[in-house]
């Protein structure tokens, strides 16, 4: 019986991941020239099971950074949207008369949001405590993550940029510390934001006259890390003309920043503090006197999906791993934590989906067009637009402002964008024309990838707007769904759908719209005027004339119509039928 039942399901799980490609979407995949294994794409109507298109669906891809959304779905299911991070503040000993015989404690619990702009309200809350004088040390318990050697993933040669940032419990600036470059004087000076011992400063520039370009409008910049305090090490030929410059790099550890920003605001409101830090646990019977919040979750996987902010990423993964299994969280609780909240639904395929750190910046992850589309789906259903606002909204903010500025697309998208060096993927949802929506899952591997990957995603968006058509319908009979339980049950809960593909019947001939006949092949510009307008397109070469049809159109009706918006700006098009 068990032996029929796989063959059964494994029958169906072929069925349901035929092939369904309109003949639009191929033309644009053989223009752009990716094989056939280096496109994963699934296109269908949100919540409901018309599928538009459907390719290489259980093709493992490597999937950049949208497998955030996993990370950030995953917390919203867990955690839901008001959830905020809380950075515990205790002392030990008393408090008589200003001052403080004991230590100050802090349980970090992971806030990725922690900043200097809220030191003041927290030294504020010191002396609302009574606390004048702080005969003790500062206690940093960091113990809620597993800490990290590494300051910077190292994923590439821009080893200090802020998307290399590793995660720490007692996060702080994101992990960055600022600096500024200046000249006075004919001399050229380097200045810590926050002043104190958390990284040295080497100043070896050498000020030269001139103006400022070339080899002498750019000072080198790297960390020296031989010794347990890190050096800023600044050199190189700099002109006097140059002005003042910040920058933020990856130098040391946040909780070191942490700790001076702290001491700094003491002296600036008046508290004395002669102590030294301390990384420890809070001590057993410590009073707390205040607690810091973060900004809400929603807010934070919104930063995250629109900025594509991988340190925020991290964190989620790192939160989920201490909710879930507990204290001190690790990349591996993380990950199991990502897929067990996931699969409460069914929505990952184990075998095929690799979790590696949450923000995508990884060249091991690996995920499937079809499980990134039940995510969308459940989120889509379960949560509506306010999910959908977490992610970019087209020509609007995060990472497709400018991409689909200005054109059809704009505040009809709502995706999440992934780039490595051989991957260019885009998902979300895109509203067609129509008014029907769309869960789009377009995902681009290898060489072509880095520079086609964005121009197919584009084109495909376009045509998915201008679309009209009713897809091919994709059900569960009865049957299927009994083998769906079945199998739940031999493998413990793991989600294995298999679906009956009814074909979309097409007329034996469709309808286009031609817009000229040109000896030479047409201008890359003029085609993309057509995408531009929401129309899809295809170049056939006949007799010797390049023929560019606008289409196609299942019924006359559709053809008519666009005919008709074409005829404006092109009154010698015409309708033909193939």
């Amino acid at each position: 019986m068990i032996y029929r039942v796989l063959a059964l399901v494994l029958f169906l799980s072929v069925l349901s991941s035929a092939t369904i490609l309109p003949s639009d979407i191929q033309y644009m995949i053989n223009r752009h020239k990716f094989k056939s294994n280096e496109v994963s794409i699934y296109i269908k109507e949100a919540g409901k099971n018309s599928v538009v298109a459907s390719y290489n669906i259980d093709r493992e891809m490597m999937p950049a950074s949208v497998i955030k959304v996993y990370s950030t779905y995953a917390s919203l299911l867990e955690l839901g949207y008001g959830y905020s991070w809380q950075t515990k503040f205790y002392y030990s000993g008393r408090v008589k008369r200003g001052v403080l015989s004991g230590d100050i404690a802090i349980k970090a619990s992971g806030d990725p949001t922690l900043n200097s702009s809220d030191i003041p309200r927290i030294v504020s809350a010191f002396k609302s405590k009574g606390i004048r004088v702080i005969k003790g040390d500062i206690i940093i318990d960091r113990s809620y993550f597993k800490p990290t050697k590494r300051d910077s993933s190292h994923f590439d040669k821009n080893v200090y940029s802020a998307y290399n940032a590793m995660p720490d419990a007692m996060m702080f600036n994101q992990h960055m510390s600022k600096f500024t470059i200046y000249s006075k004087g004919g001399k050229h000076y380097v200045d810590k934001a926050i002043p104190g011992n958390s990284y040295r400063v080497q100043n070896s520039i050498k000020s030269v006259s001139g103006s400022c370009r070339g080899k002498n409008s750019w000072p080198s910049i790297r960390v020296d890390h031989s010794t347990s305090i890190p050096t800023l090490v600044v050199s190189g030929r700099l002109s006097k003309s140059c002005g003042k410059r910040t920058h933020r790099y990856i130098i040391t550890k946040p909780y070191r920043e942490f700790y001076y920003s702290l001491v700094n605001e003491f002296k600036r409101q008046g508290i004395k503090y002669n102590g030294k830090m301390r990384l420890a646990r809070v001590p057993t019977g410590a009073k707390k006197f205040y607690t810091n919040y973060s900004d809400s979750l929603e807010k934070i996987i919104s930063i995250t999906a629109k900025k594509s902010n991988n340190l925020f990423a991290r964190h989620l993964l790192l939160t989920l791993g201490a909710k879930i299994y507990g204290t001190p969280s690790s990349l591996e609780k993380g990950r199991r934590a990502v897929r067990h909240i996931l699969n409460r639904y069914h929505l990952l395929d184990s075998n095929r989906c690799h979790i590696d750190n949450g923000c995508g910046l990884s060249r091991s992850s690996r995920i499937t067009a079809r499980s990134m589309s039940k995510v969308l789906d459940h989120a889509y259903k379960r949560y509506g637009k306010r999910w959908m606002r977490t992610l970019s909204i087209a020509g609007v903010d995060g990472t497709i402002k400018r991409r689909f500025r200005g054109s059809i697309v704009q505040n009809r998208a709502w995706m999440k964008t992934g780039t490595l060096n051989n991957a260019k993927n885009i998902v979300g949802y895109v509203q067609s024309r129509s008014g029907k929506l769309y869960t789009v899952v377009i995902l681009t591997n290898g060489k072509r990838a880095r520079w086609h990957g964005a121009a197919l995603e584009n084109e495909i968006i376009k045509w998915l707007i201008a679309y009209n058509g009713s897809g091919s319908r994709v059900s569960i009979d009865p049957i299927t769904q009994k083998i769906d339980e079945n199998s739940r049950k031999l493998w413990g809960g793991n989600d294995i759908t298999a679906a009956k593909v009814a074909p979309l019947r097409e007329s034996p001939k469709r309808y286009f719209i031609q817009v000229g006949s040109y000896a030479s092949k047409p201008k890359r510009e003029f085609l993309q005027k057509i995408i531009d307008s929401g129309f899809s397109y295809k170049v056939i070469k006949k007799e010797g004339n390049y023929k560019v049809l606008v289409g196609p159109y299942h019924r006359q009706k559709d053809a008519t119509s666009a005919l008709s918006r074409i005829n404006k700006s092109m009154p010698s098009a015409y309708m033909v039928q193939m």
